[in-house]
C-alpha cells in the first residue's frame, strides 16, 4: 500500500516584468493547512514488491511485460481532485482532463536548460464550486470589429479600462485574467491524477472548448463592470478580406486596447497573413494565399473529427499531442503576425504573455466563431466527439463575481445556451476550392527523390522530398466516404521557445513556396513560441481525398511528397511520414 500525503501548502514567487498578486485576495482565506492521506493499492502483479509511485513518463514493467502508464494511472484519476483546496470527489477511474490543484502551481521549468522560468503567473487559490449556466435572457452580441461603431468601440474602451484598473489580485483584473492563460498554457500545472506529466490544452482537442469558456468568462467579466448585459466581444474578421487588417480600434496609441508589444510592421494597412513567414510578394497574394489556408483549414483536410479539434489528450498523456488544422495554421501565423516585435515574441507572440495584448481575444472570438461555422457545415456528420474523455473534461476560471468555478466541455458545445450571437459576414473562402497547378503529374514516378522510410528522421534545415508509397489506390466513392486517406507526419521535434514553421505540398512542380494558392498545398505545421519547451514529440494529419481527385492521381500508387520550411527550420526535426486510412 501507499500512503500518498496532500497538503495545500503553497509560495508565491513575484514576477520581475508584470505585475501578479502580492498577498492572497480578499475574497479567500489560505491560512490553514489541512493535510489528508489516502491509501491506493498498487498491486499491479501477483506478489510485486516494487512500490514505487513515481511511474516512467512512458511506459511500466510488470511481471506480464510493459503496459502503457495510462492505464497504471487509471486508477488514480481522481485521486488528486481531492486535494484540501477544492471539494471532496471521490476518487475516478476515468481519464478526462480535470481541474488542476492551484496550491501545486509552479513557475515552470524550461526542459532544456532545466532552469526555472523567469515567470509566475499561478492564480490566487480558491475552493471552486460547480458552474451552472445560468438563463439566457439578453442576447450577448458579438461583432466584426472591422464593422464596429463609435458607440460600441467606446463602451469596449471604458470596459478594459475598468478591467485594467482593478487590484493585480483580484482575480477579474486584466493582469490576472492574462494569467489565466498563460498558467494553463505553459506546463504550470501537474495533471491530476499524474503529477509527473504537465498540463497543457494547446495541441489537442482541448484547444477550442478551452478558449470558449476563458472568452465566455471574460466577456462576462467587461459585461459586468460596465453594467451591459448585452455586450458581447469583437471579432477580428481576417478570414474576410474586409477584415483582414488589424482592427482600427487596436491601433489607437491613447487606447486601452493598445499593445506597444507588437510589430509595428503589422499596424493598419498592412494585410494579416495566415502563411505568415512565407513573404508572399504583394498584397493580392496574401487575399489568395489566405483564402486557400481558410479553405485548406475548414473544408479540404477536416472530414475527421480529429483533424479539426486536434489529437486526444487524457491523463498520462504527455502534452502536445497533436494540434488540428485552425490551430497548427492560421491561429499560430497570426499569433507570432502580431507579436513578433522582439526576439522572445512578447506579447501576442509568445503564449505565456498572449493575455497581455487586448487583439488577442479578437483574435480567439474569431476562432470561436469559426468552430460555429465548422459544426454547421459538418450538416448530419458527427458535429462533436462522443466520448467521455472529452465531454467530462473539465477546466476553472474566475467568474465576474470572482468566484472560481468548474467548468466542463459537454457544456461548452451549445453557444444558444451560452448566451451569445455573432454578426453575419460573408464567407468567401467556402468558395475558394484551389485548383491544381498540372494535373495528372507524373512527377512521382520521374522523381529521383528516396523513398520515404530511408530518409527518417530528417532536421527540416533545407526543403526535403520524399516518395510515400499509397496502400490503397482507385478506391470507390463509398471507400471515400467510409475512410478519409490521410498523410501523417510524426515525430515532430522542435524548439518550442521559437517561432517554427513548415509548409507540405503533394506533387508539386512548380516549387513556388511562397505560393499556397494551389491545388498541391495541402497545409501546414506552425507553433506560437513558449516560455520553457516541452521536449515532447507531436504529429499532424493531413487530408488527401478530395487533393488526390484534385490532382487526378487516384489511381498512382505513390506520391511526392515536399516539406518546406519557412521558419526556423533547424529547429525542427521529423521523425516520419505515413499514409493511412481514418473511418
Amino acid at each position: 500500500m501507499i500512503s500518498i500525503l496532500l497538503s495545500s501548502s503553497t509560495t508565491t514567487t513575484l514576477l520581475p516584468s508584470r505585475p501578479i498578486y502580492t498577498s492572497n485576495p480578499p475574497y479567500f482565506s489560505t491560512k490553514t493547512t489541512r493535510i489528508r492521506h489516502f491509501n491506493v493499492s498498487c498491486d499491479a502483479t501477483n506478489g510485486d514488491q516494487n512500490q514505487n509511485h513515481n511511474l516512467s513518463p512512458q511506459n511500466v514493467q510488470t511481471s506480464q511485460g510493459k503496459i502503457d502508464r495510462r492505464n497504471v494511472l487509471l486508477g488514480m484519476g481522481g485521486l488528486y481532485s481531492a486535494s484540501s483546496l477544492i471539494p471532496d470527489i471521490a476518487p475516478s477511474f476515468a481519464t478526462p482532463i480535470s481541474p488542476p490543484d492551484l496550491a501545486k502551481c509552479s513557475r515552470g521549468t524550461n526542459l532544456n536548460t532545466g532552469e526555472p522560468l523567469d515567470i509566475n503567473c499561478c492564480p490566487p487559490i480558491a475552493k471552486y464550486t460547480d458552474y451552472k449556466l445560468p438563463p439566457v435572457t439578453n442576447m450577448r452580441f458579438r461583432p466584426a470589429a472591422h464593422l464596429a461603431s463609435k458607440e460600441y468601440i467606446a463602451k469596449y474602451e471604458k470596459a478594459v479600462q475598468l478591467m485594467k484598473e482593478l487590484p493585480d489580485d483580484d482575480p477579474r483584473s486584466f493582469t490576472q485574467q492574462a494569467h489565466v492563460h498563460c498558467a494553463y498554457c505553459n506546463l504550470t500545472y501537474e495533471q491530476k491524477g499524474d503529477p509527473e506529466l504537465k498540463l497543457q490544452i494547446h495541441n489537442s482537442w482541448h484547444f477550442y472548448p478551452w478558449h470558449r469558456w476563458y472568452l465566455y468568462f471574460y466577456e462576462r467579466i467587461l459585461g459586468k463592470l460596465i453594467d451591459d448585459p448585452t455586450f458581447g466581444l469583437p471579432f477580428w474578421n481576417w478570414d474576410n478580406p474586409p477584415g483582414m487588417v488589424m482592427p482600427d480600434m487596436f491601433a489607437k496609441k491613447d487606447s486601452p486596447l493598445y499593445d506597444p508589444l507588437r510589430n509595428l510592421d503589422h499596424l493598419p494597412p498592412a494585410l494579416a497573413d495566415l502563411n505568415y513567414a512565407a513573404k508572399p510578394s504583394d498584397n493580392s497574394k496574401v487575399i489568395q494565399n489566405n483564402l486557400t489556408e481558410m479553405y485548406t483549414e475548414m473544408v479540404r483536410g477536416v472530414s475527421k473529427l480529429e483533424d479539426f479539434y486536434g489529437a486526444k489528450y487524457v491523463v498520462g498523456s504527455t502534452p502536445d499531442p497533436g494540434p488540428g488544422t485552425i490551430e497548427r495554421g492560421s491561429h499560430s501565423s497570426l499569433h507570432v503576425w502580431v507579436g513578433q516585435a522582439t526576439k522572445s515574441g512578447e506579447d501576442m507572440g509568445n503564449f505565456y504573455s498572449a493575455g497581455q495584448e487586448p487583439l488577442f481575444f479578437s483574435h480567439h472570438i474569431n476562432i470561436d466563431r469559426l468552430w460555429t461555422i465548422w459544426r454547421k457545415l459538418r450538416g448530419s456528420k458527427p458535429k462533436d466527439f462522443n466520448e467521455s474523455d472529452w465531454l467530462d473534461s473539465s477546466y476553472v476560471f474566475y467568474d465576474e463575481n470572482a468566484r472560481l468555478v468548474r467548468v466542463k466541455v459537454s457544456d461548452s458545445l451549445d453557444q444558444d445556451k451560452l448566451g451569445y450571437s455573432f454578426q453575419e459576414v460573408d464567407i468567401p473562402w467556402l468558395k475558394n476550392r484551389p485548383k491544381p497547378r498540372v494535373k495528372k503529374s507524373k512527377i512521382a514516378t520521374t522523381s529521383s527523390a528516396p523513398r520515404a522510410d530511408s530518409v527518417f528522421p530528417v532536421k527540416l534545415d533545407k526543403v526535403v522530398k520524399v516518395l510515400v508509397e499509397r496502400p490503397k489506390k482507385s478506391r470507390s466513392k463509398k471507400n471515400k466516404e467510409e475512410e478519409e486517406e490521410l498523410l501523417v507526419i510524426e515525430g515532430i521535434e522542435v524548439d518550442s521557445a521559437k517561432f517554427v514553421r513548415f509548409d507540405v505540398f503533394v506533387n508539386d512542380e512548380d516549387d513556388k513556396p511562397d505560393e499556397i494558392d494551389k491545388a498541391e498545398y495541402v497545409g501546414c505545421y506552425s507553433q506560437v513560441p513558449h516560455k520553457n519547451s516541452t521536449g515532447v514529440k507531436s504529429k499532424i494529419r493531413l487530408g488527401l481525398t478530395e487533393l488526390l481527385e484534385d490532382l487526378d492521381v487516384e489511381d498512382d500508387d505513390k506520391i511526392l511528397v515536399s516539406l518546406v520550411p519557412k521558419a526556423n527550420g533547424d529547429d525542427i526535426t521529423i521523425g516520419g511520414i505515413k499514409i493511412i486510412y481514418a473511418s
